[in-house]
């Protein structure tokens, strides 16, 4: 096997491949970070949906049966205050399906809740030291950031515009995921929500390129050698791949979401904010079309999923996917061969 000729990211990670597995949570199992590290790319555990204890856990789990380089992913949005009238709307929006589905609308709503990066979580990387720590929606508060950068981890994050690549340049990052409007699941939008101006990768990451003094990951689109080739003949130095190891065994991914990508069309997903309150990449479902793609009455991320939660309970049971989100990225089309996380990792990141 060739190596590939810019080795920025993978001297800077210590890693053998220039392939990061997505952080993509609720998906990404322990498993699946293992296979990729053990395979030679960088394995990425999303913390937005686990607590402390499950973090712990899984972090003791990859540890003990990998020590080579692992990324610890967070989010740090800023958590919705009271919303009592959005709230009421979007309830009222769905209560046809509630009445359909013989549940009564006005029963209190769940909560629907993904953890912003604090202090626990931020203990969590002093106690384990990912040599990886990256960031979404932006960047933690500066005293956290301090903290995390002490313990030796480089930190990248996601910009979705030049204009956020820059501001994450300034602000010390180690390397900057430039991703393009193609990319599946929540946009890593900070500076920007206008959707309509969103860029795509392969006009994107030349342009990031440009315009920042760190190396630069592709993200969004890729899900074969072409695309890793295509991204690097446009300056990055490493491509984030999400989509294609939802398919493998090691994903945990419902079967009705897995039924869908492989049927997926290169048409079949817009951005939508009808299932977190965020803009997020998914495969069409009855919710989107009859509510979306994009909702002025969705309440504001995270909570817009909890009014969701009884819908899901009821048609999950069925097989149905009308109201569970089904994130994908616009290449799900290209992903026909069912690899392991180990192989899919080796496949991508085999240089010519």
């Amino acid at each position: 096997m060739g190596q590939w000729q810019d080795r920025r990211i993978t001297d800077l990670f210590g890693i053998e491949l220039p392939i990061v597995q997505a952080p993509m949570a609720g998906a990404t199992t322990s498993e699946m970070v293992i296979a990729t590290c053990e395979a030679g790319g960088l394995g990425s555990l999303p913390g937005a949906l686990l607590s402390i204890e499950q973090m712990r856990a899984a972090l003791d789990q990859i540890r003990a049966a990998t020590r080579k380089p692992v990324n610890c992913n967070f989010f740090v949005h800023v958590e919705a205050g009271p919303e009592p009238q959005r709230h009421q709307a979007w309830q009222s929006a769905l209560a046809p399906y509630y009445t359909e589905l013989g549940l009564d609308p006005s029963a209190p709503v769940p909560s629907s809740a993904r953890a912003p990066f604090d202090d626990a979580y931020c203990r969590i990387v002093e106690e384990y030291r990912p040599e990886v720590v990256s960031f979404h929606f932006g960047l933690p508060r500066a005293e956290l950031l301090v903290r995390v950068k002490a313990t030796g981890a480089k930190v990248i994050a996601s910009a979705t515009t030049v204009a956020e690549a820059r501001w994450l340049d300034e602000r010390g990052v180690d390397a900057v995921i430039a991703m393009g409007f193609e990319a599946g699941g929540h946009r890593g939008s900070f500076l920007t929500q206008d959707m309509a101006s969103q860029v795509g990768t392969f006009a994107l990451v030349p342009q990031v390129v440009d315009a920042v003094k760190v190396p630069v990951i592709a993200a969004g689109g890729v899900a074969d050698r072409r695309g890793v080739r295509a991204a690097f003949a446009l300056g990055a130095s490493a491509v984030q791949v999400g989509t294609a190891y939802l398919l493998t065994p090691e994903a945990k991914v419902a079967a009705f979401h897995r039924e869908a990508l492989k049927n997926a069309r290169d048409d079949g997903s817009a951005l939508t904010n009808v299932f977190t309150g965020r803009p997020a990449r998914s495969l069409y479902n009855r919710l989107m079309r009859e509510q979306g793609p994009l909702s002025t009455l969705a309440p504001s991320f995270p909570t817009a999923g909890g009014a969701l939660l009884p819908l899901r309970g009821v048609t999950e049971k069925q097989g149905l996917a009308d109201f569970s989100s089904l994130w994908s990225g616009q290449s799900a089309a290209l992903v026909r061969n069912e690899m392991s996380s180990a192989e899919l990792t080796r496949y991508l990141g085999e240089a010519d």
